[in-house]
């Protein structure tokens, strides 16, 4: 690890002195000059760590450096030296940025002490800024891949919220069509991606823990709250808050919901001290909201609230085009991860994957090819390399024979709906929640539409 270098900048010989002795003696590289103009060069030319800058100098003082020096580099800590009685300048450097200030006589432990957290503090901040630089690299529109043109238009929008201040998007389609990755991408290809992206999964917390983990808590506000606790909203200040299965978020908490969104303020557990913050609600869901609204199971205003900006993600089956460019992005991918020596794949595996409904869309696709290079040792991904069900596709499945048949007169999809209902329940001896799962519904929405045509 390459030696840090301090510039000590004070007229006063015995204390550069002083200054350079104790600081090379604790490993640092030490730079002295008595002059504010040779300050700023030498921060100019070498670009020092850290600066210990005295306020009170002749020709150029401390606060004319100090505004030099954020010119030249906006990031470098430094703390101001300041004669007793001199808090007042010291007070007016740290709002030009100096990182903290020292009166004289000083402890030089101290001047240790505060060097060592100031190059602890520019250091997590250069790693944070990496960290996020290559966020937005790597979630890129290229991530997105596909050339159809129901994709492109998906880019296209994206690209175009993510220009925008929007305070809210819907993220709408089936599990696996890339709504996480469609909000990371509009995060990190916004302004907002210098800052943190947080996200959380509505249905996978207990309804009791999901107000703590979005608004926080303070001590004791309940049994187990032994310390104060940010939620996200506190924590994605600046950034973007992403509500993934937004349509299983308990009811109860969907006007605290609400009020955080629009009035950018809300109040952690057990306080009754408003926090205001500054961030972009995405929300995903597979689920149809409108339906669980008409249902009561999902506040309408908050469905209203979230829907300013809506964006569909297709599911695979409706851009079957985009399917060989995807496996061989997957293919590329996995062979480097796993170091395999696959090259492709066949083109008779190839037509299989492309006649195959999607049920689990892009996600289904990517665990196919991975657990087939993973697996298997040949150049190339064959037939046999495949799942049984897409291997060896059954017949297809006999043609309905309901009582409703589409004729020159025409048809009423609510009859459709109703007969469909019937049949469900019947399937399912009655059973309310066995039905809903066979028509892909939730239970409350069954239950509103067998209101709605008199099952009940």
């Amino acid at each position: 690890m390459p030696t840090p270098r301090v510039l000590v900048v004070d007229d006063e010989h015995l204390i550069r002195w002083s200054l350079e002795q104790h600081l090379e003696k604790n490993g640092y590289e030490v730079i002295t000059t008595s002059n504010g103009r040779e300050a700023v060069q030498i921060v100019q030319d070498v670009l020092p760590e850290a600066v210990l800058l005295d306020i009170q100098m002749p020709g150029m003082d401390g606060i004319e450096v100090l505004r030099a020096i954020r010119e030249i580099d906006p990031d470098v800590p430094v703390v101001m030296i300041t004669a007793h009685g001199g808090v007042g300048s010291a007070v007016a450097a740290m709002k030009l940025g100096a990182y903290d200030y020292v009166e004289k006589p000083f402890d030089i432990q101290r001047i240790t002490v505060l060097l060592a957290n100031a190059l602890e503090r520019r250091t997590l901040k250069g790693e944070v800024t990496r960290f996020r630089s290559e966020q937005g690299r790597r979630y890129g529109l290229d991530r997105m891949v596909g050339e159809s043109p129901s994709i492109r238009t998906v880019k296209e929008t994206i690209e175009k919220i993510a220009r925008s201040d929007a305070a809210t998007v819907l993220l709408q389609g089936e599990s696996g069509t890339g709504k996480d990755l469609a909000a990371k991408i509009v995060h990190y290809q916004s302004a907002r991606g210098e800052f943190p992206f947080v996200e959380i999964n509505c249905s996978a917390l207990p309804e009791t823990l999901v107000e703590s983990e979005l608004f926080g808590h303070e001590r004791g506000a309940y049994t187990d709250a032994k310390t104060m606790r940010r939620g996200l909203f506190e924590l994605a200040d600046g950034g973007t808050v992403f509500l993934d299965e937004i349509g299983d978020m308990p009811l109860g908490l969907q006007p605290k919901l609400l009020k955080a969104i629009e009035e950018k303020t809300f109040r952690r557990i057990g306080s009754a001290r408003d926090i205001r913050v500054d961030v972009r609600v995405i929300a995903a869901t597979n689920k149809n909201l409108p339906e669980l609204a008409r249902a009561r199971a999902f506040r309408e205003d908050l469905f209203y609230r979230l829907n300013v900006i809506p964006l569909r993600l297709p599911p695979l089956r409706e851009r079957r085009e985009d399917v060989p460019l995807l496996v061989r992005h997957f293919v590329d991918a996995f062979s480097r991860e796993c170091r395999k020596p696959v090259r492709g794949i066949d083109p008779s595996a190839e037509r299989l994957l492309a006649a195959y409904d999607w049920p689990g869309n892009v996600r289904e696709l990517r665990n196919i090819i991975e657990r087939a290079i993973i697996l298997e040792n040949a150049q190339f991904i064959l037939p046999a390399h495949l799942p049984p069900e897409i291997a060896s596709p059954g017949p297809p499945a006999p043609e309905a024979r309901g009582t409703i048949v589409v004729t020159e007169n025409g048809v009423s999809l609510e009859e459709v709906e109703k007969e469909l209902i019937g049949q469900a329940l019947k399937l399912a001896a009655g059973n309310q929640v066995k039905a809903a799962r066979l028509l892909h519904l939730t239970r409350d929405v069954l239950r509103y539409r067998m209101k709605k045509y008199g099952y009940l």
